[in-house]
């Protein structure tokens, strides 16, 4: 089955590279890397530029013009540039453990979703803290028990321990999410209606329940290392919550403006500022 990685990025070239450092160096390699930048400066790209010329993994940096937090837009067409039958969705401030690729592989399942977990690295140690950090067991340890990490029940993975189903919104999160292409598709991705940060998962989650598909968990497995950093703004978290809402009450699971209207949009124009590396 071929994995894509998409890595959601907005001017944070040094937490970026700190993701693909973990990225490249997995226990099974994923097929492609898809950099979804939602507007960055040319600090991101110059950063990239060793890394679209690897060898071993495809790696790929869709961007688009910076006009505020449009999350949603940006991992579409992330999508439309990516090729593989399963999709690992990751923010490009969590970095993965080892197994991270390889866990999410074996942990799929058809008509399922899976929602991994993350563990935070707080704030006093974010600037610091890398891939080789979490090689490290009994740093982090120390770390869990002192203020360097919170969820540090996630440290240890047990793979023998069982995958569940979870029903309901709490704890959905896209820094950490596989899921089977055609699934996103069928849906028409996420809903670029929502601009702002906040909700766009869960609405999209929404969407995904409604198609039929199940979500599914594992707490030891498919971990990623999530960076401190000052919250976002909530500037349009209220209009979010309405669209939110108005999914909540329509029967419909895919939304008006999603993939298919990108794929147009893009037949019908050809953006000056929108580029794939």
């Amino acid at each position: 089955m071929k994995v894509s990685v998409i890595v959601t990025t907005y001017n944070r070239p040094d937490a970026l590279k700190k993701v693909l450092d973990g990225l490249v160096v997995q226990t099974r390699l994923p097929d492609e890397i898809v950099v979804a930048d939602d507007g960055s400066g040319v600090e991101t790209k110059r950063m990239l530029s060793s890394y679209l010329v690897r060898d071993d993994i495809a790696v790929k940096h869709v961007w688009q013009s910076d006009k505020g937090f449009r999350a949603a837009r940006i991992r579409n067409k992330a999508i439309l540039a990516s090729t593989g039958e399963y999709l690992l969705l990751m923010d490009g401030d969590c970095i993965p453990e080892e197994h991270f690729v390889a866990d999410h592989v074996n942990l799929a399942r058809p008509g399922s979703y899976f929602q991994g977990k993350r563990v935070l690295v707080n704030r006093r140690l974010a600037d610091q803290f890398s891939y080789e950090d979490i090689t490290r067991r009994m740093f982090l340890i120390r770390q869990a028990v002192g203020s360097g990490i919170s969820n540090g029940h996630h440290l240890f993975r047990l793979p023998f321990f069982p995958s569940y189903g979870v029903k309901g919104l709490s704890g959905i999160r896209t820094c950490n999410m596989g899921i089977f292409r055609e699934d996103v598709i069928a849906i028409n991705g996420f809903n670029q209606s929502m601009v702002g940060w906040g909700r766009e998962d869960s609405e999209f989650v929404i969407r995904l329940y409604r198609f039929g598909v199940k979500r599914r968990e594992h707490p030891f497995r498919a971990i990623c290392y999530h960076l401190w950093h000052p919250e976002n703004t909530r500037d349009g978290l209220a209009e979010n919550e309405r669209i939110l809402d108005k999914t909540k009450q329509s029967a419909a699971w895919a939304c008006s403006d999603g993939i298919t209207q990108l794929i147009n949009q893009s037949k019908n124009s050809r953006p000056k500022h929108d580029e794939i590396s």
